[in-house]
């Protein structure tokens, strides 16, 4: 398949008029994403190629194949390369030494079977012009604690096959791409690709299609703080122990934050030092694998929150000065650095560190079937000035010299690789800026990905909940923030994440609770405090999803309203885990109101997946009633009324509606979900039609309180 570079260019100014003053910026773009993937696979149909180019992780790194052990790095500015492990005494040593085999500075060591063992420890020993320092191989797959717990070692990884049980719900479609012979385009090497299995067989069986038809709802997570004891989840734990909690709440994919290797802890896995290995202090990878695996058997797709947009600055564990030079994979001079992150910056230009991203992101398709990833940083990667400091505020700050489009191209090749592997597979923008494009797909002008999230809206809630009283809440505003969104690009609403929930800040709910979190949560306790925030909790996630684009989002625990905030164990904190943990004995105890606001949680996703709710038509505008704080509006068959009055209750409340007979399908007031049971769910509601045709609900709104009604036949 060639890009159409001409062809692309039309479909994007035919989908956005205003992007018309912007044409030959897009031209230039489009022009660079094609010209980039002809030069990276040496063919014009790169489309087809790219998957090839990027199976670098069957290359590089150490690998047994053939009864012999191979091992493999890029490092142009390396003088000498030895492997110094167990095997050597940890001693530099002649027979270990690489052997330098092309000119752009790739090297091979090949060494016979029984010179290294499964579970050995290892580094690289990097000289170079000036200076030398020990390594880990970029390319590993495999990276644990050393002895002291304040460094990192390679180690080999040579287990038995894990053999897959499920199928991913992802794949309706599955590529044939993964050949037993595969060139990989990169300069001056050539492997075959060890024999897998392509996503949709399980043990060399066609598996019949399960992709879920249902809204896409994504739990966000991390497994290290998913446990509740003080310390470090495993993969075992979360597999056993949380995995059931999220399919009987209702979520349909899980997003896995910190799985690449990462240094510092406290980084929330956002300081990446080893891109091809999962963080050990989890676990195995076949416990990483069986966690997958698990997943997909229960109908639940698994997402990688995956870092490009930045890396460690540490040389010994990550890739800074790897070969002894600042800008093998990073920009030079200040652009290099990330002022804000203290972290390193790709140098997207350069066709070596495409190849490493590309080759990541299929490594984590291949090697662990993730069904897609959430981009971390996007903004970050896209502008030169990271989006510091920055006010998006009209299309021209999207395309000025500020855009990094170099950046913008390695998106778009990453989209076209990963979608060209797996049609279905799930690609997310984490990008604030709201750059055009960024959700629409490369053949019509974009840069590929399936959703962007829509970060305005927690940003709106906090606002809202933090600094301005309940009787000062604009209903106008608050619809406008929570449908504000490009209708041609998909995207996923929230409304809290785990950034919301650092260090320094809080939860929504013990905003709104205060101290009280602590004593007063018991259910048939009476506190306004504690009442106003468990009726705003419910309120809040229930019009976020129904506004939402296409998706939406819960970070772990926050469906039943987990106290307190996030805190990983630093030097500030006294090295505590008191708050990088999940508290699962507050909603398992059945005398907390915790449990009440799972069971609202579980049932309003129940109801976004029954009613198909997030299937693409949009929320359409009912009614709005600034003084009686009242919204009302329409979806997928469903009338959604919510009354954000901190007092006042409404009697025989007009709201427009279809003509027919309504019955309530959801209250947040329910006493079940510890509301006030003010509603009668038993009463058919009946529209009713005045002088000039017009069809109305008369309804009665409780203050703080929302209610979905199903239409029960149509007249």
């Amino acid at each position: 398949m060639e890009f159409d570079v001409k062809r692309s260019l039309q479909n994007r100014l035919d989908n956005d008029f205003l992007l018309r003053p912007f044409e030959s910026h897009i031209l230039n773009i489009l022009d660079k994403i094609d010209s980039t993937g002809k030069k990276l696979t040496g063919k014009n149909n790169w489309v087809d190629s790219l998957p090839d180019f990027a199976s670098g992780h069957e290359y590089f790194g150490l690998h047994f194949r053939d009864g012999r052990w191979i091992f493999r790095e890029w490092a142009p500015n390396a003088s000498e390369i030895y492997l110094k492990g167990d095997f050597s005494g940890w001693n530099r040593e002649k027979r270990f030494a690489l052997s330098r085999i092309s000119q752009n500075g790739i090297w091979e060591i090949e060494l016979p079977e029984n010179m290294l063992n499964h579970g050995d420890h290892y580094r690289l020993e990097m000289l170079w012009p000036g200076g030398a320092g020990e390594r880990i191989p970029a390319w590993t797959r495999r990276v644990v604690s050393a002895s002291d717990s304040m460094s990192f070692n390679a180690e080999v990884w040579n287990p038995v096959p894990y053999e897959w049980k499920n199928i991913s719900p992802s794949a309706s479609h599955f590529s044939s791409l993964l050949k037993n012979e595969s060139e990989i385009s990169f300069p001056n090497s050539h492997s075959p690709l060890v024999d897998r299995e392509p996503w949709g067989k399980v043990n060399g069986q066609v598996t019949e299609n399960k992709l879920l038809k249902t809204p896409l709802l994504i739990y966000e997570c991390h497994i290290g703080m998913a446990q509740e004891a003080p310390g470090i989840g495993t993969f075992t734990q979360f597999r056993q122990n949380i995995l059931p909690r999220i399919k009987d709440a209702g979520y349909k994919a899980i997003q896995i934050m910190a799985v690449a290797e990462h240094p510092y802890y406290a980084s929330f896995g956002y300081q990446v030092s080893s891109f091809f290995a999962c963080s050990s202090r989890f676990g195995t990878p076949e416990e990483l694998k069986a966690l997958v695996d698990d997943a997909h058997g229960m109908g639940i797709m698994v997402f990688m929150d995956l870092v490009h947009s930045h890396a460690v600055k540490n040389e010994v564990e990550g890739l800074s000065c790897f070969d002894g030079s600042l800008w093998q994979y990073f920009h030079k001079g200040e652009r290099g650095e990330h002022r804000a992150w203290d972290s390193r910056c790709f140098d997207y230009g350069k066709p070596e560190v495409l190849h490493f991203l590309l080759s990541n992101c299929r490594f984590w398709m291949d090697e662990y079937r993730f069904d897609g990833f959430r981009f971390d940083g996007v903004t970050s990667m896209i502008f030169k000035h990271h989006g510091l400091d920055k006010s998006f505020t009209g299309y021209e700050d999207y395309f000025d010299q500020s855009v990094d489009e170099e950046a913008l191209v390695y998106l778009a090749l990453a989209n076209v690789m990963i979608h060209k592997l797996n049609p279905d597979a799930v690609t997310i923008a984490e990008d604030v800026s709201g750059m055009p494009g960024i959700g629409i797909a490369v053949d019509n002008g974009g840069f590929g990905f399936d959703y962007r999230y829509a970060m305005g809206v927690p940003d709106h809630w906090i606002k809202l909940v933090k600094d301005t009283p309940d009787e000062e809440w604009s209903m106008g505003s608050l619809w406008h923030h929570l449908t504000d969104r490009r209708h041609d690009e998909k995207s996923i609403s929230y409304a809290e994440s785990h950034d919301q929930a650092m260090v320094g800040d809080q939860t929504l709910i013990h905003r709104m609770i205060g101290h009280r979190i602590y004593n007063s949560m018991s259910q048939g306790m009476v506190d306004i405090v504690v009442s106003r925030g468990i009726a705003l909790h419910k309120m809040i996630r229930l019009i976020t999803l129904a506004t939402a684009g296409s998706g939406y989002l819960n970070f772990m625990g926050n469906e039943f309203g987990h106290p307190e905030w996030i805190d990983f164990p630093r030097e500030g904190n006294g090295w505590s885990y008191h708050h990088a943990r999940r508290m699962w004995h507050l909603v398992d105890d059945p005398m907390l109101c915790y449990s009440q606001l799972a069971e609202f949680d579980k049932d309003m996703t129940e109801l976004a997946c029954k009613e198909r709710l997030l299937d693409g038509s949009f929320p359409y505008l009912l009614h709005i009633d600034e003084s009686a704080k009242i919204i009302a509006f329409m979806r997928a068959d469903l009338v959604f009324v919510f009354n954000f009055h901190a007092d006042i209750s409404k009697s025989d409340y007009m709201i427009p509606a279809s003509p027919g007979s309504y019955t309530i399908a959801l209250d947040t007031d329910n006493g079940l979900y510890g509301g006030f049971n003010r509603q009668d769910s038993a009463v058919i509601h009946h529209t009713i039609t005045d002088k000039i045709h017009r069809h109305h609900l008369f309804m009665y709104l409780p203050a703080r309180s929302g209610v979905v009604l199903t239409r029960l036949k149509r007249l």
